[in-house]
């Protein structure tokens, strides 16, 4: 069986993205720029998100200390040890708000990047409010050049969550910076956090209304990680009643059926989050591989006779309607 997509599994996968977009698989490599954010430096609010700990996701060859090009040669390296030869790739601006800066010193940091061997675009991850006008106008002009994909921290699509979570912005900043990157033709991710206090499984799966009427060009999709050292560890620890804490199995169930209501048009980078088990509050995820995640959606998917868009409609409204996917 083939399905609209291309491929014959029964999601729309990042590798079947780049292989439809490219022709061939680009593997990202991360580096740490230096920025910070708005809720952090007190533009908005001090102390950051309270779930994020930059360290625990960010590779040991990423040093801010050291410019862009030492710290691809560091990641070239790094993988080459590991006898993963990489011939082309994106660079992936990771840490923190990439767009978090005057114009004049993105242009340079981004031309840079893009002039450097064998790189193929620039995946750069910010927030919604740090995408003024001139920014976007800048970012179109660059991806007359080289591919170019933005990260927006969607993270949830309740005002009450983001506030709690001490994110400095509200949810229609979020929806109106994706509508203004679509109206410039530019591709652009969406990062959604499962698990964020005071929400359930009902509320994201009545959310993808919103998200299937975005025009993602891609999604990542993670579970919340309740890590050491961080705001959400304490309100954790004061409020468990709070949180919704996936089982393994229950995630995986969870979103089979989240991805049979998920228009068939967005790309699916990430289905769960992996860090090191040090940073891990709970033991519940420790040992669990993203690859485990993925196989086991697969699988569901399968057993279930299921693929990604099969319960909407084409105009994304709330009465489920089976469409079948094409045969090969």
């Amino acid at each position: 069986m083939r399905y609209p997509w291309g491929g014959d599994l029964p999601l729309y996968t990042y590798h079947q993205y780049l292989n439809n977009t490219f022709g061939f698989q680009i593997r990202k490599l991360p580096v740490d720029a230096g920025f910070t954010c708005p809720n952090r430096d007190g533009k908005v609010g001090i102390g950051g998100c309270t779930f994020c700990l930059n360290e625990a996701f960010t590779p040991q060859y990423c040093n801010n200390q050291h410019d862009i090009i030492q710290q691809i040669n560091d990641g070239l390296s790094f993988h080459a040890k590991r006898r993963r030869k990489i011939d082309s790739f994106f660079i992936y601006f990771q840490s923190f708000s990439n767009t978090y800066a005057p114009l004049e010193k993105l242009k340079l940091l981004f031309e840079e990047a893009a002039h450097i061997p064998d790189v193929k675009g620039l995946i750069i991850a910010t927030r919604p409010d740090c995408l003024n006008e001139e920014i976007l106008d800048y970012l179109s002009t660059l991806q007359e050049h080289i591919y170019i994909n933005i990260e927006i921290g969607i993270e949830s699509l309740h005002d009450e969550t983001l506030c709690r979570v001490n994110r400095g912005h509200n949810v229609d900043c979020t929806l109106q910076a994706i509508r203004r990157l679509t109206q410039r033709n530019i591709p652009t991710c969406g990062h959604l956090i499962f698990g964020l206090p005071g929400e359930k499984p009902e509320m994201w799966l009545k959310d993808l209304a919103t998200i299937n009427n975005l025009s993602l060009t891609t999604l990542k999709l993670h579970q919340l990680q309740i890590l050491h050292n961080t705001a959400i560890e304490h309100e954790y620890e004061e409020h468990p009643e709070d949180f919704y804490i996936f089982t393994t199995h229950g995630y995986i169930d969870f979103l089979a059926d989240y991805i049979e209501r998920l228009t068939p048009t967005v790309a699916i980078e990430r289905l769960a989050n992996e860090v090191p088990p040090r940073y891990l509050t709970t033991k519940a995820w420790q040992g669990i591989r993203h690859q485990d995640i993925v196989d086991g959606v697969i699988e569901t998917l399968t057993t279930r006779k299921s693929w990604q868009g099969k319960f909407i409609t084409p105009d994304h409204d709330d009465k489920p309607k089976e469409k079948l996917p094409s045969h090969s």
